[in-house]
């Protein structure tokens, strides 16, 4: 009969938050923005280091403020030029002249749900 070997169990890796000030959050939150990160790779990056931001008064995008713009919208934008190009060499593409209103539509309306 085979020998039974007793399995280990598996040690999860649980890291303490650090506790750092409220200024020296918001400057490592600067810090990393100026990296061109998202407030929500921000987010991640800060956990990674140990640094939960829930444990502080602002949020992330509150405190970006000027710096901060929503990933929808970031993304809708570039989309928009992306099409904008695309038909501006190619007249004939109806199809393209159509989705360049129809994304300037959607464009539009995250616009004015962000009241931006």
């Amino acid at each position: 009969m085979p020998k039974k070997t007793l399995k280990k169990p598996i040690e999860k890796k649980i890291t303490k938050s650090k506790k750092i000030s409220q200024p020296e959050f918001e400057k490592k939150i600067m810090e990393l923005a100026g990296k061109g990160l998202t407030s929500e790779k921000i987010g991640e990056e800060l956990r990674q280091q140990g640094i939960h931001p829930k444990e502080y008064n602002k949020k992330i995008s509150q405190i970006l403020k000027d710096k901060y713009i929503n990933p929808d919208l970031k993304n809708v934008e570039e989309k928009l030029k992306r099409v904008k190009k695309h038909y501006e060499k190619n007249k004939q593409d109806k199809r393209a002249m159509r989705e360049k209103d129809r994304i300037f539509s959607q464009l539009r309306k995250l616009k004015k749900y962000f009241k931006i």
